[in-house]
């Protein structure tokens, strides 16, 4: 592989996995977002879906967002009388995200991220001690 296909792949991984890092901290950020409304719905947890990509000039496969979707999980029930967002009986949903889960996903994200980097700085090392050598 050439030096600019493994940028442009190990590229195409960074920016997936920096968007996957930003969506986890949204989620964790929501962890304790109800609803102000009684009976209206809490923060939905998102989740990033990737693709393969292949970019025609250079033939290398990448990856890509393609798309960002709500988690379809079941909201928790707490009593809490006193929030505005309870209802009748007194219930309020809770986002489903599990700090748990998120943390581990963030893990996986930033391992991800360094291996890519680590190939480009690879990529780097290479094309370096190539011209060395040619000189």
């Amino acid at each position: 592989m050439e030096f600019k296909s493994a940028i442009d792949v190990s590229a195409s991984g960074l920016r997936a996995q920096s968007l996957r890092m930003r969506i986890i901290a949204e989620n964790l950020a929501n962890t304790d977002s109800v609803a102000t409304t009684p009976g209206g719905t809490p923060y939905a947890r998102k989740v990033v879906n990737f693709q393969a990509e292949v970019d025609r000039e250079t033939g290398a496969t990448g990856v890509a967002v393609s798309s960002i979707e709500t988690d379809k999980s079941a909201f928790a029930r707490v009593y809490k009388p006193g929030n505005p967002g309870a209802d009748a009986a007194g219930y309020v949903q809770m986002p489903n995200v599990n700090g748990l889960v998120e943390m581990a996903d963030m893990k996986a994200a930033q391992r991800s991220y360094e291996a890519n980097l680590n190939v480009i700085e690879a990529s780097k090392n290479l094309t370096m001690r190539t011209i060395d050598l040619l000189k």
